[in-house]
């Protein structure tokens, strides 16, 4: 059986944007919708079995203490948000994190600013120990440090341990937004001291977008104060006719309506395949790939953004062709039908573990061609 049914003229490098499906999530997601119109909802019971194992799936995928650790939210920016108008700041404090996020954990920090808040940025072109110069912004006012696991222009992977530890001992709260890393390389709450881990679905995960793992830890979820409010994140959530309640004790606390039901079979469709494999086989076979391409790009005499140690690379490879426009190659490689993005000033490769070499390095040989 074809894990993947991609088009064989395409060569998807574009993980870190929005995956395709597997095979099996496509079928699931035809099985649920013939049984949507055929007999509605029905067993819908068993539909929560299937959301109950996802929240299993996920806490698996970083190894939560639980699965009532795990909130099932629309997208990585409504898990930030909740955690940004949940904190009870106050004048003068101030978060850590880099100037170089994507837009989704900058935009909504800068947002505070209203209520007296600061945000301290690292700048990464300029930083030669991105931990250390990160955690020598902190200060005795410093609330929260948010940082991406690995870097969605170039790659950049962090030592989120080295920054756990200090976060944990410093009492400062530590974000981490997982969703270049989750599905790809092999994540532990624990081990980096994590207070919060937000993630969309659609990425490395292969699942559908309209769907994202937020994992709070347990010992702080009362602190964020809430905002949305319905019948779902209750304590007796099935309990309609009860007039007194009370948030849930569990991260479903943050979930106010109705779940996507559409989208938990998919994305637990997509990660039985992931935890099939094993997320240690997949990151070794993501390593090669890159590897690979560090090799093409040197070849060829191209300019390589991404960093050069393996250790410090996910699943992604930017690089600049030197004296040319790389967001028009970039365009020119999208009709050559290889699948790619245009980010940090050069061109973003980002492959998963189902892809050949000999896919890559036709990617190459079409952009040779282009040049």
């Amino acid at each position: 059986m074809n894990l993947f049914n991609l088009d064989p003229e395409i060569i998807y490098l574009n993980h870190a944007a929005v995956a395709p499906w597997p095979t099996r999530t496509v079928d699931a997601v035809k099985a649920f919708a013939i049984e949507n119109g055929r007999w509605g909802a029905t067993d819908y019971s068993r539909w929560l079995e299937t959301e109950h194992r996802l929240r299993n799936q996920l806490a698996q995928l970083i190894n939560a203490p639980s699965e009532q650790d795990i909130a099932l939210l629309k997208n990585t920016s409504e898990g930030l948000s909740i955690i940004a108008y949940g904190i009870d700041w106050k004048k003068g404090d101030n978060i850590v994190s880099i100037a170089q996020e994507f837009p989704s954990n900058r935009i909504v920090w800068e947002s505070l600013r209203s209520r007296g808040v600061t945000l301290k940025l690292l700048d990464l072109p300029n930083s030669v120990c991105p931990e250390k110069e990160l955690l020598k912004l902190c200060d005795e006012r410093t609330r929260l440090v948010s940082i991406s696991s690995v870097q969605y222009a170039t790659g950049l992977r962090l030592d989120l341990q080295a920054v756990g530890r200090y976060c944990r001992s410093h009492g400062v709260l530590f974000c981490v937004d997982a969703i270049q890393s989750l599905g790809a390389i092999p994540f532990d709450v624990a081990e980096n001291l994590a207070d919060f881990v937000v993630a969309d679905g659609h990425k490395w995960m292969l699942g559908p977008e309209g769907l994202a793992l937020f994992y709070c830890r347990s010992e702080i979820r009362e602190r964020l104060r809430l905002h949305q409010y319905g019948w779902h994140m209750v304590e007796h959530a099935g309990d309609f006719d009860r007039k007194c309640w009370q948030p849930a004790d569990s991260a479903s606390r943050f979930e106010c309506g109705s779940p996507n039901m559409l989208g938990i079979h998919a994305l637990s469709a997509s990660l039985d395949l992931l935890l099939e494999q094993g997320i240690d086989s997949v990151q070794q076979r993501i390593a090669h790939l890159t590897a690979y391409m560090v090799e093409a790009v040197d070849r060829l005499g191209f300019e390589l953004l991404s960093p050069r140690q393996p250790e410090r690379r996910g699943g992604i490879l930017t690089f600049r062709v030197p004296e040319r426009d790389n967001q028009a190659l970039q365009r020119h490689l999208m009709q050559q039908q290889v699948i790619c993005a245009y980010r940090g000033g050069g061109l973003r490769f980002s492959p998963h573990f189902h892809q050949a070499s000999d896919g890559i390095g036709q990617a190459f040989e079409r952009l040779s061609g282009i040049l």
